[in-house]
């Protein structure tokens, strides 16, 4: 059964576009019964993250058709809006798509490590959907086993380089020493935990953490003796932030080109710099026009840190070399896989005729039919039932004279005489 990654990512969408099918894990398993339901797509897994949305199918012509409908629909598109950002990619180039993104090798930024978390829980929630059965998975799996090779068997991973570590390496571009600074964080997730980590770093210590969920921004607060407020009071603490950093869940954003304006009032139009690192985009893009918000988004900071890569592409070369070897191991085992389950149907079907026969056979016989001529109508039975249907296949490859399918008949059924015919 073909494999297939369909989607984009940062290099083929805008954000704003990237931004409209972006979806939160608890919600992928909604979203992939919704698939199942809609398209009949046995086997899928989800991936979606601030840079890519991407399905991995196992399936036919018409599971891959049927998907990027489905897409278009789930997410309220428009038909054919996604359509030249799209990409789809079969068996082998899927093979190695989803190992370099698992690797990090397919990120925005080169290398970074916490692709490989999404990942496995992309794989986690297809699990629990119910939608992942052997051949997604064991991609998955070897996914994984891979990822570790290239970060252990490479300098991939030596120089702390993310989205957070860029954002804050800007802001020190920008600010010089951060020391000083005020820094208002929004959000409490695995990327402002990172943030406040380089921030610590930089000696950052006028540190506040909003979120939603004021428990969490508590927990991350104390663990960077900063000061914890809910999402509710932003517009208290707003005008003493020198720098903001947003990046949360939310679907809409969370601090608006008013909340900024009084900001900007308050602080007697000393800049403020704000880096908005979610997708959705967590700032207003109308923040952008204010004259004294310098604002940058994911895609901003993507296009600067591309001078930083340079120490990775080596490493990045010797990954690959990693990742087309286990890709051809992966194939054979999916040829394999493939050709176990066309056995076993065949097996199964074998089976189901034969077990129809002998019933048969044996009504014949309890109607008093002899032994001699019941067993007669078995053979013939079993004959025609087994031949039935290689029998019409090989009448309509002789019409069509393909040769091919007629000498591997001859193979599979060892009839010596028909590489002469």
């Amino acid at each position: 059964m073909p494999i297939f990654a369909l989607g984009l990512n940062h290099q083929t969408a805008p954000i704003h576009l990237r931004e409209k099918v972006s979806l939160m894990p608890e919600r992928f398993g909604e979203a992939l019964n919704a698939l199942k339901r809609e398209t009949g797509v046995e086997e899928a897994v989800l991936v979606s993250t601030c840079n890519r949305t991407e399905l991995f199918l196992s399936g036919d012509e018409r599971a891959l058709n049927g998907s990027t409908a489905w897409l278009h629909r789930y997410f309220e598109l428009n038909p054919g809006a996604l359509d030249s950002f799209l990409y789809c990619h079969r068996d082998r180039d899927a093979i190695r798509h989803l190992y370099r993104v698992a690797s990090g090798l397919d990120s925005m930024v080169l290398g970074e490590p916490q692709i490989l978390g999404q990942v496995k829980k992309a794989h986690l929630e297809a699990r629990q959907a119910g939608v992942l059965k052997t051949s997604l998975d064991r991609l998955f799996q070897s996914a994984f086993s891979v990822a570790k090779r290239v970060r252990t068997e490479t300098n991939l991973g030596a120089s702390p380089v993310s989205v957070a570590f860029s954002a804050v390496r800007l802001a020190t571009r920008i600010f010089g020493a951060l020391a000083g600074s005020n820094t208002l964080l929004v959000g409490a997730g695995e990327t402002i935990e990172l943030v406040a980590r380089h921030l610590r770093d930089q000696g950052v210590r006028h540190l506040t953490i909003a979120n939603r969920t004021l428990a969490n921004a508590r927990a991350l607060a104390d663990e960077f003796e900063a000061r914890a407020v809910a999402l509710a009071d932003l517009d208290h603490v707003l005008p003493e932030a020198d720098i903001v950093v947003a990046c949360t869940a939310s679907p809409v954003p969370v601090i608006s080109k008013i909340a900024i304006q009084k900001a900007l009032k308050a602080r007697r139009r000393k800049p403020m710099l704000v880096l908005d690192l979610g997708v959705p985009r967590d700032i207003e893009p109308a923040v952008a026009d204010l004259e004294d918000a310098y604002v940058y988004t994911v895609d901003d900071i993507g296009a600067m840190i591309e001078e930083s890569m340079k120490s990775r592409r080596d490493a990045a070369d010797q990954g690959e070399a990693i990742i087309d070897l286990q890709v051809e191991h992966f194939l054979a085992w999916l040829k394999l896989f493939d050709g176990q389950a066309t056995i076993r149907a065949l097996r199964e079907q074998a089976e189901r005729e034969r077990d129809e026969q002998v019933q048969r056979a044996r009504q014949a016989l309890a109607a008093g039919r002899s032994p001699e001529e019941v067993l007669d109508l078995l053979a013939h039975g079993l004959t025609n039932k087994l031949l039935h249907a290689p029998t019409v296949a090989l009448r309509d490859a002789a019409k069509r004279a393909d040769m091919d399918l007629l000498r591997a008949a001859g193979r599979l059924f060892d009839l010596h005489d028909s590489e002469n015919s």
